[in-house]
């Protein structure tokens, strides 16, 4: 199953996946350049999951690599309201591309660990993932760092590998 974690910079993408993945937490993550691949086991599933880097010069390369994937992982920090316009606008400009219609959507608003971290039902109003069509969208509210909903994440992700 393949799926592709995107998002704006010191969005937790990196962390998550390294936890995901069976690793350590860290907080001082080195920026992505580009994209890593991680596969995470879990059960009969391997989930190969493609990382890419969210500043603003590989966000083109987002397009590309959420092609034919099973589905996309969007991560936010729920912490940072003052990046969630930026990430609107990129997430709803990615979803507009006809050749990922269908592909179910996953938002994560990481850091909920933090005090001033947004709800879901915040997060889904300020992103307007209501107005998401043609496809599946969930949302959920997590915590790398302290591993927070991490089994439900992926309990989302290994149900969709089958479809």
């Amino acid at each position: 199953m393949d799926i592709t974690m995107i998002g704006l910079q010191n969005a937790g993408k990196t962390s998550l996946l390294r936890v995901l993945a069976g690793g350590e937490f860290t907080i001082d993550s080195i920026p992505t350049v580009g994209f890593n691949m991680k596969r995470v086991q879990k059960g009969h599933v391997t989930l190969k999951c493609w990382d890419l880097g969210g500043q603003p010069r590989f966000r083109s390369m987002w397009e590309r690599y959420c092609r034919g994937v099973n589905a996309i992982v969007f991560i936010v920090d729920s912490a940072d309201p003052d990046a969630l316009p930026i990430a609107k606008d990129e997430l709803h400009l990615l979803l507009e591309k006809s050749v990922l219609q269908g592909i179910p959507l996953l938002v994560l608003g990481n850091k909920s660990d933090l005090e001033n971290k947004l709800s879901v039902d915040e997060l889904i109003e300020r992103l307007d993932l209501k107005s998401v069509g043609h496809r599946e969208v969930s949302c959920y509210g997590i915590s790398a760092k302290e591993e927070t909903n991490l089994d439900a994440v992926l309990q989302w992700l290994v149900a969709r590998a089958n479809k």
